[in-house]
Order: structure tokens, then C-alpha cells, then sequence
């Protein structure tokens, strides 16, 4: 009998641990950012994209990459059945059913924490539904790979690896649902760029009334080379933002036309944070507060009228000269 961990069993079970841990985190956290999106939540904060784009990335690499490392695994135990016995397969299959079990019991002590403080809601409800899962099916999974010989060991192994495919494509199928298509997340980065070159030309229209009391008569009277201010043009197909003079001094309105509407993402997003941080600063999405609530917009041609209050943004006295 040869108990000998090779470097190819070594880099095999750490490769498969990697992906497994990696990849389940990713999962439990591609299902909170679903739950966030479609279960809001008016204490959370907004949706990000980046919360769902990320972990979609991660399960498409990592979970094929996991299944075959498996399947060699399992071949070559099949082939040397002395390989079970190997110690790094056995500390790995420990510490997974460990942390399976660790993830479980904290789930519970949380779910037991909210209900007792009486803030227990429908999205941690599934979340704690979805740690449970996926907890449970990768316990079960290494659990009967310590103890293969048990009756049902085969047929649970096989069925909780099916489960944990249907869980990852309920997540990234939902995930997309939730995201939208590359093509749609490409229109609204689009419309997002929009809306920044909007609101810097209202504000050199508005520095234009501070300093000449009056709004422009051309949106070309803005442009100032000295400041280093170009007119913005449209980032899809290059074409001008519409500007036209209101019926007062004080009144403008720009147009433009956007190719999706509004994303409604307040409250869709997660009240304290997920298992993985991903980058929070995303532009598949509208920046949250301020600036974009002033542009809510349909798809199609929208034009936005604004008066500038003089109280707020005063002319500018005239410099004395000395």
C-alpha cells in the first residue's frame, strides 16, 4: 500500500479546495445580491452591479474548474483506492464538513438573533434559506466522502453535485435577470455618461448666469478654451445635447435621448454588507443620491427644463478697480 501524497495529488485537492470555498462564497453571495434586488428594502442601501457581475464571473470559472479537478480526483480513486486515504484528502474533507458545519450553526444563532429582536424580514429569511443549501449540500458531499462506505454515501455524493449545478444556474440565471444583458449594461453606461456631460454643462450654463446675468443664448457660448471647457458631445453616436432658452433669463432646458429608463435601485441593495467585497464604485448603474435624482428619464427623447434660483446662486458682483 502507498500512501504517498504526489505533487500532482497535492496540487489537485488544494486546487479543488480553492475553487470550492472560493466559489461557494461567491454563490451565497450572488444569492444575498438577488434577494437584495428583488426583495427591497427601504433601510438598504442601493444596488450595485459589480455585486452581481463579480460573483456571476467567478462561478463560471471556478465551478467548471472545481467539477473537473473532482472527477480526476475521483478517478484517480478509483483507480488507486489507496489514494482515499491520502492525509491531505482526508484534512481537506475534515476541515470542508468543519466549516460546513460552522456556517449552518451561525446561520441558525443569526436567524434565531433577528427573530428575537423582532427584525426579521422576508430577504434574510431567504438568505439564511440559501446558506443553509449551500452549507448543507457541501457538508453532505464530504461527509460521505469520509465515510464512502456508508449504503447511501454513492448516491447522496452524486445527487448533492447535481444540487449544487441546479443551485449555481438558479443564481446565475437570476443573477442576469436581475443585471440584465451585456448589451443593456452597455446602453445604460451610456445613459449614465449622459448625464454626467448634462449635469457639467448645467453646471457652466450656471456659472454663465453668475457671471453675465443671464442664460446663454447658444449652449456654444459655454465653451471656454481658456478653462479648458469643451461641449460635450453624445458618447453613443457623437452627435450635440439639445439646449434651448427658457421663457425667462433665468430658464434653460437640455434634451437628449437615453436608451433605457431610470434603474430603480434604492433599497435593492445590501443593509450590511455581503461575504465578498467587491468594488463599490460601479458604472453599470446610476450613482445613488444627489445628482441622479435630478435626471430620472424614460427611454427615448427626454428633456430636462431648470430655472436657476438667484438666492441660491447669486451674480457675481463686479471686481473694483484699484
Amino acid at each position: 500500500m502507498n500512501n504517498k501524497t504526489t505533487p500532482r495529488d497535492f496540487f489537485l485537492h488544494l486546487g479543488a479546495t480553492v475553487a470550492l470555498y472560493v466559489a461557494a462564497g461567491a454563490l451565497i453571495n450572488l444569492s444575498f445580491s438577488v434577494i437584495n434586488y428583488f426583495r427591497p428594502d427601504a433601510l438598504a442601501g442601493y444596488f450595485y452591479g459589480n455585486s452581481v457581475a463579480w460573483p456571476i464571473s467567478m462561478l463560471i470559472v471556478l465551478v467548471p474548474i472545481l467539477y473537473i479537478l473532482e472527477w480526476l480526483i475521483n478517478r484517480d480513486i478509483s483507480q488507486i483506492p489507496e489514494k482515499a486515504d491520502l492525509w491531505i484528502r482526508k484534512w481537506r474533507s475534515y476541515l470542508t464538513v468543519f466549516l460546513a458545519i460552522v456556517l449552518v450553526g451561525g446561520d441558525l444563532i443569526a436567524l434565531i438573533n433577528v427573530y428575537l429582536n423582532g427584525e426579521i424580514t422576508s430577504r434574510f429569511v431567504y438568505k439564511i434559506i440559501v446558506v443553509l443549501l449551500v452549507g448543507g449540500a457541501i457538508g453532505k458531499y464530504y461527509f460521505f466522502s469520509i465515510f464512502n462506505t456508508h449504503k447511501w454515501a454513492k448516491a447522496s455524493r452524486r445527487f448533492n453535485a447535481w444540487f449544487g449545478i441546479v443551485l449555481v444556474l438558479a443564481a446565475i440565471i437570476t443573477g442576469f435577470i436581475a443585471f440584465g444583458s451585456p448589451t443593456k449594461q452597455r446602453a445604460i453606461r451610456f445613459d449614465n455618461q449622459r448625464i454626467s456631460d448634462l449635469n457639467n454643462i448645467q453646471w457652466q450654463i450656471i456659472n454663465y448666469w453668475q457671471q453675465k446675468g443671464k442664460v446663454p443664448t447658444a449652449l456654444a457660448d459655454v465653451a471656454d478654451p481658456l478653462s479648458g471647457f469643451v461641449l460635450p458631445t453624445d458618447p453613443e453616436d457623437g452627435s450635440a445635447y439639445e439646449y434651448s432658452q427658457g421663457t425667462t433669463t433665468r430658464s434653460f432646458q437640455l434634451c437628449t435621448t437615453f436608451s433605457e429608463v431610470t434603474q430603480d435601485n434604492k433599497g435593492r441593495g445590501s443593509s450590511n454588507g455581503g461575504i465578498i467585497g467587491y468594488p463599490r464604485y460601479d458604472t453599470s448603474m446610476p450613482y445613488p443620491g444627489g445628482v441622479e435624482d435630478n435626471w430620472s428619464h424614460l427611454a427615448g427623447r427626454t428633456c430636462f427644463s431648470r430655472t436657476i434660483d438667484p438666492d441660491r446662486y447669486p451674480i457675481n458682483k463686479p471686481l473694483q478697480k484699484i
